[in-house]
């Protein structure tokens, strides 16, 4: 997910660097985006290991 939000952000400074400013705010909100949901996701993941003592990973 962290490299989604860095490609995202590469991309926005890109396309501003070349004048594609409306694509340059698309990309640099959806980076926004996944940032707030891996926010979101570390802290609950967080919260659950605290109140079960065990990790939130699946079997496999």
């Amino acid at each position: 997910m962290l490299n989604w939000i860095v490609t995202f952000f590469i991309l926005a400074v890109i396309a501003a660097f070349f004048g594609f400013t409306g694509l340059a705010g698309t990309f640099a909100e959806i980076a926004k985006f996944i940032a707030v949901i891996f926010v979101v996701l570390f802290v609950a993941s967080l919260v659950y290991r605290m109140i079960t003592g065990r990790s939130a990973n699946p079997p496999l």
